[in-house]
């Protein structure tokens, strides 16, 4: 079998405020930068459109407003590493929905910063521990 990979951008604007030693900080906004790369078993022609407005979809419940006001983070810590470990699991559904493969996401907060997850390494990781 065939596969082509795929690199998708998605920018969120979003503001947040971290806890720092038990202190919350101050909100600041963020023009959140989230790159995904994907697997696709390799066909004639791909709809991009479709999977696109999913994601598109998904991420308006967190455009414009403040990531602690927003289930999980209104719990969760939302830490550019907490907030790229929850897309990752969201985004790995939708995506596996459309027939695409997760392979890796990138989480930007600022043009200098970023979190990486990559899914090999941790499945790789898991299937070590076992």
């Amino acid at each position: 079998m065939r596969y082509s990979q795929y690199k998708f951008k998605f920018y969120l604007n979003a503001s947040h405020a971290i806890y720092i030693n038990g202190s919350m900080g101050q909100r600041h906004p963020h023009t959140w930068e989230i790159t995904i790369h994907v697997l696709k078993e390799k066909e004639e022609f791909v709809e991009f459109s479709t999977i696109e407005k999913k994601i598109e979809d998904w991420m308006k419940q967190y455009q414009d407003k403040s990531l602690n006001e927003i289930a999980p983070f209104d719990k969760i810590n939302p830490t550019m590493e907490n907030c790229c470990d929850y897309f990752k699991e969201s985004l790995k559904q939708i995506l596996f929905g459309e027939g695409f493969i997760l392979l890796t996401i990138e989480m930007s907060e600022t043009p200098t910063r970023s979190y990486v997850i990559n899914l090999f390494d941790t499945e790789d990781t898991s299937e070590q521990e076992r």
